[in-house]
């Protein structure tokens, strides 16, 4: 029986940063830290807190600051609400910890667990008692936050902005009755309509809260976890969700624990890492005894949320959903509201911004009527009238559906992604993915094939291609075991008829390529046995296994990293099979073959070893039932080794990288290789992809000048001859010339970025030195200002990387303004991707990856990326354009009639009923399908958002909606006003403007109700003018850039079709609620002549040639004012 271990102790490499990521990077600092409160069982801590908070609660009640604290009731109703939070979590920390105590399955005998839940070490459960257990148990899946319905509805209708709108409706019901006088139904339908739009918006919010909280949901089941079950007798795949207690599941690497667990059965190499739940750094150490009374802190206990980061286990389910410890303590993690996304922060920001102004502008017009106009114009307005007018402001300035969009956004973004095979765990992710500037990622799977096949063999005295192996029996049965037998990886029994070429391999890349060749020299050995196994990993850079023969003795296999077995090694074989010394020169040969092998042809070299040991003194006779004491000689064994051969293997990149780097490159995002593969070897498939362009290669010496030198300077070429620097360059690419496409002419960075003196370019004719290739232990004891060197090169590949040196790359990376993106598979790039701001997994990447992401990628295609960053750009631009197309209608346009009125004394040109329509129904189907957008062509060929200095609306962004689309909007539609009443009545402008209390019976021989008459078809009229302006606004908030020739919106592959559904929605609008009889005698409406449907035409098109003009000169002349004021 073959027995895996690894070190009696569990890694210690990792650093505190590790730690602080985990928790800060991600909110399982909050699950972290009520574990731990748990953990220490409520004691002196606990005690303290409350101690604290009572003291804070007598400070709240103490009479000196009482009178100070009711002033400031925020402040005091935070610490009331923070004094009750706490308590009631307290209570249900107290409650959780009693029920711990009591708990005794980690104390129980082995034998006990499963007589305690009724199942059998060899059934495991029958499927009649997984039927009742499920009824009585329930899924094992975790309660999501309980949806208080009354909660929901309150929120849903007295939210956001629906406040203001109650204090509109009850003041425009109180201007009706009993401040009107006489009452003025007007006023009363205006309160009824507000009442109408609450409710409207109440269902618009719960309708996208419902499709949001599905469409996430859809998302997240599309990643079924299942694990390996024993039922029946028979090992079975099942969902997670469909465990129960007493079923018996086992876990290898890579997998996550899916219910609370008691461990029945380990691998001495076991790993647990915990640190999702205890925020614990380094991984735990499995066993089967209890090692620890406290129920959280034994080892012998496998906790819900937990990943096998090493080993597999066996254990019996003995708590499942919210009976588990995870269950049971995110319950009180749930009691907090989810934080909001940058973009929500943003979008609720405006609102309430606008929400002030709309604010301070109603009020003045109030205080200007009353210190003004009911003085000098008495009878202009009634007290009804100036307040109606005053909360209309506030009722038609602020686009209160926003934060809808938003969320609507954000969802249909996700669901877009979904098509493409992107699978997306939380909005947030949406947004931060149009931030990424910098993506690492990795090399074997994700850049390449992951399809590796040996193409090289060298011995101690010769090298050959692996299609035309040489080498006498005795040199190729030595290598075949060595390949064969300290192999992880196996054959899929269904194709054995196969070549060894053909047929499905599961395991490592590596592992695969070595199997392949193993079966090609001759048929698998069914008779060597075993014994141990030390698994490869990053930290040590090899593999060991203990091995023996039917009445043989046991011996050592080793494979790994050359540069790490090499100074191991004290012998060689032959092709023949002779054993040579391995001394300086063959050690120097060899390491010669693996540089020339990598610069040739990409190949990463393996050595494979053996060590036998005499008959009369082997120390791993007799220890084949002491594995612990094996695994102590097999590891001091690590010496007097002897190598059967060096192997090389390729795997060719996907055909896709080149181009899907290049528009990375174009869109300003960096594309960094981080593998544990050879420098050279890196280097070469890096040049491959199109990740190193560059005609010279700086090393990490050339980084360190580069610090040194270019603090406040630019960096300088390397003035030693051109013979020199081809020579160097050779070293990666393998020719000693430099061609003409190969000398850098920044053709592919911004000219910015060239860092080269231009006296010793013109002098060398080479181009910039962006490109930079860095191995593992050249990063140890580096200073900030190396990091900052290292951190401004363009293309950088990073060789030899251990897990936590891709930590430390994405800590300094993000420390220095970065918005950082990691791929990962494994265990291994777990603290990298919680580090990052988007963890991105392969969809056959392991359980444990995909569990940490933010992002998968379900076809295991990285040029998927491609698509989701184009995504993340996508939801930002689609909420400037459908903002661009309500602000200067809700805020310009419907302002300025207003202010027209109260300080030029105007008739009313547009009614507070007919903003409403606007801002309610006319413009809400265009501004949702603007966020249902395609992107445009140059989407990616901008730079990445900044947050920092990019916000969702800024100055220019005002200017273009205000100074631009809202001036010409506002002067169309006033324009149309006076040409209606002009044509009605023969009325101009001039006797217009400042008529105030004039316009009454008598003024210009018109009576009272003929007057009323031509402002009511005249604010028709206007109504119509801007409801057909933004018709040319729709066309023109399309792009930011790009003509409307080159994103047609009829036909082509970025038609929007549905947005021109928008025009009827909004002359029917415009029909019913000026033809219909009622609407004209209640809201005071007119009939609107059949030439205004058609006049306000080509001042759309005006509107929109004007914004092609502009968009020309912005795309012709980048560095013109017009350019630099752009949105």
């Amino acid at each position: 029986m073959e027995i895996q271990v690894a070190e009696t102790q569990p890694p210690t490499g990792l650093p505190v940063k590790f730690v602080q990521h985990t928790q800060q990077s991600r909110t399982n600092l909050q699950l972290a830290a009520e574990f731990r409160t748990l953990s220490i069982q409520l004691s002196e801590g606990d005690e303290r807190r409350s101690q604290r908070l009572r003291n804070v609660q007598g400070f709240l009640k103490s009479p000196r600051w009482r009178e100070l604290f009711n002033e400031i009731i925020p402040l005091r109703s935070a610490y009331q609400q923070r004094w009750t939070d706490e308590q009631q979590r307290s209570a249900a920390l107290t409650k959780i910890a009693e029920h711990l105590r009591s708990t005794t399955h980690h104390i129980e005998a082995v034998n006990d667990t499963y007589v305690k839940f009724n199942t059998s070490p060899t059934l495991g459960l029958e499927a009649e008692a997984v039927k009742r257990r499920m009824d009585r148990d329930g899924r094992n899946v975790i309660s999501a936050r309980p949806r208080l319905v009354a909660l929901k509805l309150v929120s849903w209708f007295f939210g956001g902005f629906n406040r203001f709108l109650w204090v509109s409706m009850i003041a425009f019901w109180l201007c009706w009755q009993p401040i009107g006088n006489p009452p003025q139904t007007g006023n009363l339908a205006l309160a009824i309509v507000v009442l109408f739009v609450i409710c409207l918006q109440a269902l618009f919010s719960a309708w996208q809260e419902w499709i949001t909280s599905r469409a996430l949901d859809s998302i997240t089941n599309m990643l079924p976890a299942e694990c390996t079950v024993l039922r029946d007798g028979q090992q079975q795949k099942v969902a997670g969700v469909q465990l129960v207690a007493g079923d018996i599941v086992t876990l290898r690497a890579g997998d996550r624990v899916p219910a609370d667990m008691r461990l029945v059965s380990v691998s001495l190499d076991l790993l647990l890492d915990r640190s999702a739940l205890t925020g614990a750094a380094n991984p735990t150490i499995g066993t089967v005894n209890y090692t620890n009374e406290n129920y959280l802190e034994t080892r012998n206990m496998a906790m819900m949320g937990a990943n096998i980061t090493q080993g597999q286990c066996t254990g019996v389910v003995v708590a499942t959903g919210d009976r588990s410890v995870l269950g049971r303590v995110t319950q009180l993690t749930l009691r907090k509201k989810a934080a909001r996304t940058i973009l929500q922060i943003e979008v609720h920001r405006l609102v309430n911004g606008l929400t002030t102004v709309s604010l301070v502008v109603g009020a003045l017009f109030i205080l200007l009527w009353a210190v003004w106009l009911r003085t000098s114009y008495p009878g202009f307005m009634s007290v009804s009238d100036a307040l109606a007018n005053g909360f209309g402001v506030l009722v038609t300035f602020v686009p209160g559906s926003l934060p809808i969009s938003l969320t609507l956004a954000l969802t249909a973004i996700a669901k877009r992604m979904q098509r493409h095979n992107v699978l997306i765990k939380n909005l947030t992710t949406v947004e931060t993915l149009g931030t990424v500037n910098v993506i690492c990622c990795e090399k074997t799977g994700t850049l390449t094939q992951r399809n590796m096949a040996v193409t090289h063999i060298a011995y101690a005295d010769c090298e050959c291609l692996a299609a035309r192996l040489m080498g006498g029996p005795v040199a190729a049965a030595r290598l075949y075991e060595t390949a064969a037998l300290c192999n992880d990886a196996v054959f899929d029994p269904e194709t054995a008829h196969l070549l060894p070429a053909e047929r499905t391999v599961s395991g490592d890349a590596t592992d695969c390529a070595l199997l392949r060749l193993a079966a090609e020299i001759h048929s698998p050995a069914s008779d060597v046995v075993r014994l141990l196994t030390i698994p490869f990993n990053l930290r040590r850079r090899y593999m060991l296994t203990v091995c023996k023969q039917p009445g043989g003795l046991p011996y050592v296999l080793v494979k790994g990293a050359p540069e790490t077995l090499f100074s191991w090694c004290t012998q060689a074989q032959t092709a023949d099979g002779t054993l040579v010394p391995f001394d300086t020169p063959l050690r120097t040969r060899m390491e010669n073959t693996q540089a020339r092998w990598a610069e040739e042809s990409g190949c990463r070299a393996l050595l494979l070893c053996r060590r036998e040991f005499p008959p009369e003194n082997n120390p791993l006779a007799g220890l084949e039932d002491n594995p612990a004491q094996m695994y102590t000689v097999a590891t001091q064994s690590l010496s007097d080794l002897c190598i059967v051969g060096l192997v090389g293997m390729v795997d060719p990149p996907r055909t896709e990288i080149p181009s899907v780097v290049d528009t990375f490159r174009g869109a300003g995002i960096r594309v960094f290789m981080v593998t544990g593969d050879y420098a050279p070897t890196a280097a070469f498939v890096a040049r491959q992809c199109r990740i190193i362009t560059g005609s010279v290669i700086d090393s990490i010496e050339d980084a360190l000048d580069r610090a040194q030198n270019s603090l406040t300077k630019k960096v300088v070429v390397d003035e030693k001859p051109l013979s020199r620097l081809a020579s160097r360059l050779s070293n990666f690419n393998g020719t000693a010339e430099i061609q003409p496409e190969d000398l850098c002419k920044c053709r592919s960075v911004p000219a910015s970025l060239a860092l080269v003196r231009e006296e010793t370019l013109a002098e060398t004719d080479v181009g910039c030195r962006h490109s930079l290739v860095v191995s593992g232990p050249d990063l140890e004891g580096l200073r900030p200002e190396h990091w900052d060197a290292i951190c401004s090169y363009e293309e950088i590949v990073f060789a030899r990387i251990r897990p936590d040196q891709k930590l430390q790359i994405v800590e300094e990376l993000t420390a220095r303004s970065n918005y950082v993106a990691v791929t990962g598979d494994d265990v291994n790039d777990l603290p990298a991707m919680r580090a990052a701001h988007v963890g991105v997994a392969m969809g056959n990447g392991s359980e444990v990856a995909k569990e940490v992401a933010d992002m998968v990628l379900l076809d295991n295609n990285f040029s998927s990326i491609v698509t989701a960053i184009e995504c993340g750009r996508l939801v930002f631009a689609n909420l400037k354009k459908a903002i661009m197309y309500l602000l200067p209608m809700t805020n310009l346009s419907e302002i300025v009639p207003s202010m027209f009125n109260i300080v030029l004394g105007l008739p009313i040109p547009l009614s507070t009923f007919l903003m409403l329509v606007i801002n309610t129904i006319t413009d809400v189907w265009a501004s949702t399908m603007l966020i249902h957008e395609e992107p445009e062509h140059d989407i990616l060929l901008h730079p990445p958002r900044d947050p920092q200095k990019e916000s969702l609306v800024d100055l220019k962004f005002f200017i273009q909606a205000y100074g631009f689309i809202g001036v010409i909007e506002t002067v169309t539609g006033h324009f149309m006003f006076f040409l209606s009443i002009y044509l009605q009545s023969g009325i101009g402008p001039s006797s217009i403007f400042m008529a105030f209390n004039r316009w009454t019976d008598g003024y210009m021989g018109f009576s009272k109700a003929q007057l009323a008459e031509f402002v009511s078809v005249a604010g028709s009229v206007h109504f119509m003018a801007l409801v057909i302006m933004q018709w040319g606004n729709m066309f023109a908030a399309r792009t930011r850039t790009l003509s409307i020739v080159q994103q047609n919106p009829l036909w082509g592959p970025k038609c929007n079709p549905l947005l021109l559904v928008a025009i009827p929605i909004s002359v029917a609008v415009a029909l019913f609620v000026n033809e219909i009889p009622w609407f004209n005698d209640v809201f005071l409406t007119g009939r609107i002549p059949v030439e205004f449907f058609f006049l306000p035409i080509p001042f759309a098109a005006l509107l929109v040639a004007a914004e092609e003009a502009r968009k020309y000169v912005v795309r012709r002349y980048p560095t013109s004012i017009v350019a630099t004021l752009a949105w």
